[in-house]
């Protein structure tokens, strides 16, 4: 007689608590992580709950430091060297209106519209990437910069080293349909602006 119930996972964790693990280390709250997804906050909980239970943490904000990687991932096929920040390779600007922005980056100043997603919006401005966030920023927040690294696990342990004080561990942001991985690590600067590192895998 046959097992009953879903087949056991291969990894650590199920890829819907995945999923819920990369939006909370990348601090969204269970609120803005059920809204993304289009499931219900006490669903983003229980995913939460599970992923706590088997990683053996007790707290959700343990889970922003946790480094693990799905292994499915290319960043478990990561190259070690030494760290050395490379250009930039994506600047945040914030937005009150994102069609709107869409609208004025891609047709009045005719920036290649990469791709929307929700209320996310990307343009390629010569090789870096322009990504416009709706949200309710005051006029004049300042920009994110995003530092290219070619290993994101080093250059996040070698910058811990120098004392950097990082928000969290690297977290996969996003998967492209063609497979390759947006992993970033975020953290402030002396006057308390937002920098990441940013890395592909795959």
């Amino acid at each position: 007689m046959g097992t009953r119930g879903r087949p056991r996972h291969p990894d650590v964790l199920t890829p819907a608590e995945w999923q819920v693990v990369h939006a909370v280390r990348h601090g969204m709250s269970n609120r803005e992580i059920a809204r993304r997804r289009g499931v219900s906050v006490d669903a983003v909980k229980f995913h939460v709950a599970n992923a706590l239970m088997k990683l053996g943490l007790n707290r959700r904000a343990e889970l922003r430091s946790w480094r693990g990687v799905p292994v499915d991932s290319a960043l478990r096929g990561g190259q070690d060297m030494s760290v050395q920040l490379g250009a930039i390779g994506q600047i945040a600007r914030p937005c009150n209106d994102i069609e709107k922005a869409v609208e004025f980056y891609r047709d009045v100043l005719g920036l290649p519209h990469l791709y929307t997603f929700g209320d996310l919006a990307f343009f390629d401005c010569g090789g870096t990437r322009l990504f416009l966030s709706a949200n309710d920023a005051p006029p004049g927040e300042p920009s994110c910069l995003y530092f290219r690294v070619d290993d994101i696990n080093t250059a996040y342990d070698e910058l811990r080293e120098r004392g950097v004080q990082f928000e969290g561990a690297p977290h996969l942001i996003h998967k492209h349909d063609n497979g390759t991985e947006e992993w970033m690590a975020f953290f402030p600067d002396p006057d308390g602006h937002l920098l990441a590192i940013m890395a592909q895998a795959g």
